[in-house]
């Protein structure tokens, strides 16, 4: 269980940062916004992976820790407040500058110029 756990954490962070590389505006929120998906369960998971054990204590003496949840459900609050701003951000970046592109500049692409 926490092996699989691990690979989907491992993966979610890599494509996050893979999008976070691209040179449009929209792939950059969208990786961020899978970065904070992938530390969110990193952080879940920090503290420990217990099955049917109730979140607070009880008369049992396994319980979850709820620290991590409380963690996870401010970093959740943070990071829809940060992919809003970026959002907004984007959009503003597209109308000032009329492109997508993070540096405002198109490419250049060689193939375009023989199509014509």
């Amino acid at each position: 269980m926490e092996l699989v756990y691990a690979v989907c954490v491992g993966f979610m962070s890599t494509c996050g940062i893979f999008l976070m590389l691209r040179g449009h505006t929209f792939t950059l929120v969208i990786g961020l916004t899978l970065l904070s998906y992938a530390v969110n369960l990193f952080l879940f998971a920090s503290g420990g992976l217990t099955i049917g054990a109730p979140a607070v204590l009880s008369s049992s003496e396994n319980y979850a820790d709820p620290l991590p949840q409380a963690l996870v459900l401010t970093a959740i609050v943070i990071g829809f407040a940060m992919t809003a701003f970026a959002v907004i951000l984007a959009m503003r970046g597209r109308a000032d500058l009329g492109s997508d592109h993070v540096d405002g500049i198109e490419p250049f692409d060689p193939l375009a110029e023989d199509k014509s």
